[in-house]
């Protein structure tokens, strides 16, 4: 998938987290599903977080302020970027990760604003990546280092597969 694809696909991606919002009342939104796990609040705060913070290492390295290294995805990260997905499995957010950005129970009028931000902030660096180093890359918690494309990509296959999550909240709820 080309640079212009991933963009346009994480655009999509946007509009169905804004469109989502839409279908869940305020009350709801907020709210524990059934057995446990994220509301949609926390999903949402998640995802646009990490999804800023995704920006912020793909803008280190379009702009070379990384360390430059070999070094680059590990075994999970490369299955992850090939398949463009994760695999079947629940994965916990890493301790250091989920203390620097914890999912909180935001309203949906936060929701809302921040895919605006996080739409704007991607439009504005996404046009960048063709020209970045591929050596300059960024350390990703669990994936290894990863150059701006893979930033890129990484930000689309973490928005869909938090789609799947949202997903399964509605059907603890129905």
């Amino acid at each position: 998938m080309t640079i212009s694809n991933n963009r346009k696909a994480i655009d999509a991606a946007l509009d169905e987290y804004r469109n989502r919002l839409d279908t869940i009342s305020d009350e709801q939104f907020t709210e524990t599903p059934p057995g446990g796990g994220w509301s949609y609040a926390e999903v949402y705060s998640h995802i646009l977080q990490a999804n800023l913070g995704s920006s912020v290492a793909m803008e280190r390295c379009i702009n070379g302020t990384c360390n430059p290294t070999r070094s680059g995805l590990n075994l999970l990260g490369r299955i992850v970027l090939l398949f463009r997905r994760f695999p079947p499995v629940k994965i916990k957010v890493p301790e250091k990760t989920a203390s620097k950005m914890p999912a909180q129970k935001i309203s949906k009028e936060e929701a809302k604003n921040l895919i605006v931000k996080c739409r704007k902030r991607i439009d504005e660096i996404a046009e960048m990546v063709k020209n970045a180093d591929p050596v300059n890359r960024h350390k990703h918690p669990r994936l290894g280092n990863l150059n701006a494309k893979e930033w890129l990509k990484f930000i689309l296959i973490h928005t869909n597969h938090h789609i799947k999550q949202l997903d399964r909240i509605k059907r603890k709820f129905a």
